[in-house]
């Protein structure tokens, strides 16, 4: 595969992975209407685990190496367990809008991460691009009205801290074993604790959980903490994680979207504007990854 064939095959599969993780924060926040938020970290990824660990045997993948578990440990507790539980967290204090401008930020950590954890070495302008396209982001959140409480911001960028190293690590790890086996393989590392997590925390009584709790439940258990993983993964493996990680700028665009049509909440015009702006500055450090 030449160098075009990469950069297409990376960055179509690092789309596809954006789209599907736009609906994670959305979907979250309907489901810790209903559910705590350490049952619903717990619930999500021992589902995920089921369906990563069926996929292994199905498909008979070889175990990872004695080398590998440090790195599927870094993966899970950044992707399995750290993100989810703190935007669960988050989205107790804030709304989903809110938190999801946040998500803007996570290009800079992947790049960050990539570069300590991965051995990039993006040119300078790349660089310049990514902070714009993230300072885009921070504008547009402090412009934007709704809740602004200080633990729920400072909740999401724990999250996107923890979020940013796993991406890297788990890209990294999927040049050698394939994106969807890496998150799979990290699901099951994690899953004995997350299984006594959702267990200890179960619900007094289930008749109050609505229909839209449990949507929200699947989608982050098996889109959010699966499939996703498997585009995002490949699309960085291939296309380069500091290049590709850039498309998550487009995240928050499309999760506030999502939190608009599904939950009501208002979308300002500025969207619109630093929508624009972003866009640039993901083709401007895509040119210079």
């Amino acid at each position: 595969m030449n160098g075009t064939q990469s950069s297409v095959e990376g960055w179509g599969n690092g789309l596809l992975g954006v789209v599907i993780f736009s609906g994670s924060l959305p979907a979250t926040r309907v489901a810790v209407a209903d559910f705590t938020p350490l049952f619903l970290t717990g619930a999500r990824a021992v589902v995920a685990a089921l369906l990563g660990a069926a996929l292994l045997v199905l498909l008979r993948q070889t175990r990872p190496l004695r080398r590998d578990i440090a790195s599927l440990a870094i993966v899970s507790l950044g992707v399995v367990v750290g993100f989810p539980l703190l935007t669960a967290l988050a989205l107790q204090h804030i709304t989903s809008a809110r938190s999801i401008v946040f998500i803007g930020l996570l290009p800079l950590a992947t790049a960050l991460f990539g570069v300590m954890r991965g051995g990039e070495r993006p040119k300078l302008a790349f660089w310049l691009f990514s902070c714009l396209g993230s300072a885009a982001v921070v504008a547009f959140a402090l412009s934007n009205g709704g809740t602004n409480a200080l633990a729920g911001d400072l909740l999401m960028i724990a999250a996107i801290i923890v979020c940013g190293l796993g991406y890297a690590e788990g890209a990294k790890l999927s040049r050698r074993l394939g994106g969807w086996q890496v998150i799979s393989w990290a699901l099951v590392l994690s899953a004995p604790v997350m299984l006594a997590l959702m267990v200890a925390t179960l619900p007094d009584s289930w008749d109050g959980i609505g229909a839209p709790a449990w949507v929200g439940l699947a989608y982050v258990s098996v889109f959010s903490m699966l499939v996703g993983f498997i585009f995002w993964y490949r699309g960085l493996a291939v296309g380069g994680i500091a290049s590709v990680g850039q498309l998550q700028l487009l995240q928050p665009f499309f999760g506030l979207t999502l939190a608009g049509l599904l939950l009501g909440e208002p979308v300002a015009w500025t969207m619109i504007v630093a929508t624009g702006v972003v866009v640039a500055c993901v083709a401007l450090a895509r040119r210079f990854a």
